[in-house]
């Protein structure tokens, strides 16, 4: 393999992750993505990839999932904030005998009413509704069950540039397919995160999800690194990073790796 033709094709990407600093647009732009409820639309689009699952520990999920995030100001002194998940998954040897699977997996819609102004003490909240969608295309890429249920967030931003909270949820499911296993599952997200300026962000999280029917926890610790940058005049946001799971069902991912590229369109 000609090594100087790899360097050619990739040049134009390290020119990318290299380019100037957006300054302080690009922090702000950071700290808003470090903010779950944050007045900014935005649509990431967030690859990830699970390894080591099924009962053999041979089976992987690769799953893309599209996020738009719209702010909707509702008067002077509340947003409302809609969060999408549409996951697009790929999946091999995670159930035996079923071989792979591709195709769009079940909807998460969230939707939070937010002050606009953080509390006295600094802290931004929201509260709403979450529902749960069975949109897969295939029966062993969702639950066939429609859910719903409360979901909320609180966080504080630093001047120092930390940014700490928690988002959670609790989806229980209400109709669907009767011979599949019924909802009642509690997520929990705490997370933190350091703007390194221009642009640049380390955070951490634990995406943990209990599923009270199966009283089973799944723990995944979610490390990454983020840089706001332009593609010509589209604002954009690169983040890498690496998953372990401290707690997984015995037939659940040891683990992952994700990449997330995010459109940003500020007002």
């Amino acid at each position: 393999m000609d090594i100087n033709r790899w360097m050619a094709c990739f040049a134009p990407m390290a020119l990318l992750f290299s380019s100037p600093a957006l300054a302080q647009d690009a922090d702000e732009l950071a700290k808003k993505l470090s903010n779950p409820v944050a007045s900014l639309i935005s649509v990431p689009l967030q690859f990830n990839y699970d390894d080591g699952i099924g009962p053999t520990d041979d089976g992987s999920k690769t799953f893309v999932n599209v996020q738009p995030v719209i702010p909707v100001s509702i008067n002077e002194d509340w947003n409302l904030i809609s969060r999408t998940i549409v996951p697009i998954t790929y999946q091999e040897n995670i159930f035996p005998g079923s071989g792979s699977q591709f195709g769009l997996g079940d909807t998460l819609q969230s939707v939070f009413f937010s002050p606009k102004e953080p509390t006295a003490s600094g802290w931004t909240w929201g509260v709403g509704p979450v529902l749960y969608l069975p949109t897969a295309t295939d029966e062993l890429l969702g639950a066939e069950k429609w859910g719903a249920g409360p979901t909320a967030v609180v966080l504080k931003q630093t001047k120092d540039g930390w940014t700490y909270g928690a988002l959670v949820n609790h989806v229980w499911s209400f109709a669907g397919e009767d011979n599949r296993a019924d909802i009642s599952s509690t997520f929990l997200q705490p997370f933190l995160a350091k703007g390194l300026g221009q642009g640049r962000t380390l955070s951490a999280n634990l995406e943990s999800t209990y599923d009270w029917k199966g009283s089973q926890w799944t723990v995944p610790i979610n490390l990454g690194y983020s840089k706001v940058s332009k593609i010509g005049s589209q604002l954009v946001s690169y983040q890498g990073g690496i998953r372990y799971y401290a707690e997984a069902p015995d037939n659940g991912a040891d683990w992952g790796l994700r990449f997330t590229f995010t459109l940003l369109y500020p007002k």
